[in-house]
């Protein structure tokens, strides 16, 4: 049964996991050109089909084939996974593996984490987040398949960035975090290594394995990356401005070099530069999302997407007077300067 699936060669190969046909839509482009697709599946019921005697994934070689898939290169491990640089032989084109130790699907929450990051996935499509091409078992390995990116930001972070170009990024990345609030989807572990960079200065999100659907708040155990954690994640209690603040402090440290550490104290490492040739108003915007009070900050990485159009629609406007054009709260700009 698993060598029939494993063998089965099908872009969207879903229907293993699902057990229906999954549904398919295509769209030409979307608004930066780039070709869309979207899953449309039900409930993955278990994925626990896992040959124990496979060789583990950290083993996989440089130059082993697994389908149509030929690995280039290891590009970096997880909690629980393996991500590899690879070459699609039948479509000509590079791609990124991302493999489970099938030593960790013994576990049942891996089980469950690789489930849901699989559903929610297939949900998701915009620019801005990394598209799920295939998921499906390859001789005994489960594979999930995505675009390969040319870097991570967290690797693009250790060389110089244009200040436009940084700011770009950052308007990008609120956007890409606002569609999965309005998706009802938390991501929880927002980081510089979660973004990755393609050509044309696209950067998208990616690893949705610590994602949840928000339903009724509860209290969870604490998952994420604890520099960029938010401290009432950090307690068992994530929501969507725990998010928010994720990905303040990813902007913090895009446009300032600096990453401040919590308890925050002013002045915050990196301020006079986060400044600098950066209006007031988006200066409090990302002051706001790193608030360490959640009620103080935006409810959803929406509110802060519309609070950064607002701004970038008064700044750019030149109909409108360069004194309305700030809206400014200085009480935010003081309260973290030296």
């Amino acid at each position: 049964m698993l060598k029939r699936l494993a063998t089965t060669s099908s872009e969207y190969n879903t229907s293993w996991i699902f057990h229906v046909k999954p549904t398919i839509r295509l769209a030409d482009t979307n608004r930066r050109g780039f070709p869309t697709r979207t899953i449309e599946t039900p409930v993955a019921p278990s994925l626990r089909l896992f040959d124990a005697q496979t060789e583990t994934t950290k083993s996989l070689r440089i130059g082993t084939r697994l389908d149509k898939y030929r690995i280039a290169a290891r590009l970096g491990e997880g909690g629980f996974a393996t991500v590899y640089a690879a070459y699609d032989v039948i479509e000509d084109r590079r791609v990124a593996l991302k493999i489970p130790d099938n030593r960790y699907m013994e576990n049942s929450q891996s089980v469950e984490d690789l489930e849901r990051e699989v559903r929610l996935m297939s949900k998701l499509e915009h620019p801005g987040i990394v598209r799920l091409k295939d998921a499906r078992i390859i001789e005994g390995h489960f594979v999930m398949v995505f675009p390969l990116g040319a870097e991570s930001l967290a690797d693009r972070l250790t060389r110089r960035i244009a200040r436009a170009t940084a700011v770009d990024y950052s308007l990008q990345m609120i956007d890409a975090v606002a569609h999965a609030h309005e998706t009802r989807i938390l991501h929880r572990d927002i980081k510089p290594e979660n973004f990755i960079l393609f050509p044309d200065q696209v950067i998208q999100l990616t690893d949705f394995g610590l994602a949840r659907v928000q339903t009724k708040v509860k209290r969870v155990s604490a998952s994420g990356t604890l520099g960029f954690m938010a401290p009432e994640q950090a307690m068992g209690h994530p929501g969507y401005r725990s998010d928010v603040f994720s990905l303040g402090l990813v902007i913090y440290r895009l446009l300032s070099g600096e990453l401040p550490d919590y308890p925050f104290e002013a002045p915050l490492p990196g301020y006079q530069k986060l400044r600098k040739g950066l209006s007031s108003d988006f200066v409090d915007l990302i002051c706001k999302a790193i608030d360490p009070n959640p009620k103080k900050r935006f409810r959803d990485a929406v509110a802060m997407r519309n609070a950064a159009l607002r701004i970038r629609y008064l700044m750019s406007d030149r109909s409108i007077p360069q004194s309305m054009r700030t809206t400014a709260n200085p009480r935010l700009s003081r309260r973290w300067a030296a």
